[in-house]
């Protein structure tokens, strides 16, 4: 048995767990360490890893260029536009507490909108600074 197939293999069965721990990062940032940052680096891993055992290919098609260049201005947009919510609701900038009924909903809605717009601008980059790489060194 090829070592390589053992590698591809393992890859694929173990990605979902990754993309779980992101997730679980992504949630957990409120309540402990962890957070958009941090889940935007191990979802990007996953895409790695997945290039570096399988194949650019597959990585291209999972996370195509086009979507991943699409990601950076879209959480960035999110993180802002939370920020502005604020404003045009008559408070200050990242202001979460009109988001909501309540200041507690608010602020936790506010939290969660800006660390997904952290977690998709870090996945969409750090993707896209792999995919460079890999393009320059072609």
């Amino acid at each position: 048995m090829s070592y390589d197939l053992v590698l591809r293999v393992g890859t694929k069965l173990i990605l979902p767990f990754i993309l779980l721990f992101a997730l679980y990062v992504q949630f957990h940032g409120d309540y402990g360490p962890g957070g958009g940052f941090q889940a935007g680096v191990i979802a990007a891993s996953m895409v790695i890893l997945l290039a570096i055992t399988c194949g650019l290919d597959l990585a291209h098609r999972i996370a195509p260029q086009a979507m991943v260049q699409r990601m950076v201005p879209l959480g960035v947009l999110i993180y802002a536009g939370t920020g502005v919510a604020g404003i045009l609701m008559g408070k200050n900038y990242l202001d979460y507490s009109v988001l909501a009924q309540n200041s507690a909903s608010g602020h936790e809605l506010g939290i969660f909108l800006v660390e997904a717009g952290v977690l998709i601008t870090v996945a969409g980059t750090m993707t896209s600074l792999f995919y460079s790489f890999v393009e320059r060194g072609r």
